[in-house]
């Protein structure tokens, strides 16, 4: 397996991986598919801020960061998405994927970092406890996917780094 920063002809597989769960699952509240144009542009603007795992020439999942809220009191303060394709799951790629995130946001100075996970994902809230995570707030029925209202858990990382 290799983990390398995205690159934008990633574009297509990364909509595969990411659109049913969208469509799907409760461990997304957006119900917008994603669209490759979209996905380039992300893929540009956030450089090594989103990397992927490959196997074989196929994608197995990525993970990105991007800024939690906007202004420059929030610039060292992140909040992440990591998304595996059905396949790859169990196997570590999703740790190892978070890793290489982690590092990337570390050398770019990030404090902070923030998943976060739906009320109806008991499997992501354990995958960011076990990576040191902790639930830091749990804003009730803030998402509204498939008739019903669901809690969004606010799970937070410190990364240590502190100028």
């Amino acid at each position: 397996m290799i983990l390398r920063p995205a690159r934008e002809a990633d574009a297509e597989a990364i909509a595969a991986i990411w659109n049913p769960l969208i469509e799907g699952t409760a461990v997304t509240f957006t119900t917008a598919p994603k669209t490759p144009e979209g996905l380039r542009a992300d893929i540009a603007a956030r450089g090594a801020a989103f990397q992927v795992a490959e196997e074989g020439g196929a994608l197995l999942g990525f993970a990105t960061y991007f800024q939690f809220r906007g202004g420059p009191g929030y610039a060292r303060t992140m909040e992440h998405s990591v998304q595996l394709a059905p396949e790859a799951r169990g196997r570590g790629i999703g740790r190892a994927l978070m890793a290489a995130l982690e590092a990337e946001a570390r050398a770019q100075g990030v404090h902070s970092m923030f998943a976060g996970v739906s009320g109806e994902n008991p499997a992501g809230r354990a995958f960011h406890a076990a990576l040191g995570y902790r639930e830091v707030a749990r804003l009730p029925e803030v998402g509204h996917k498939f008739g019903r209202w669901m809690d969004l858990l606010l799970m937070q990382k410190i990364l240590g780094m502190s100028h």
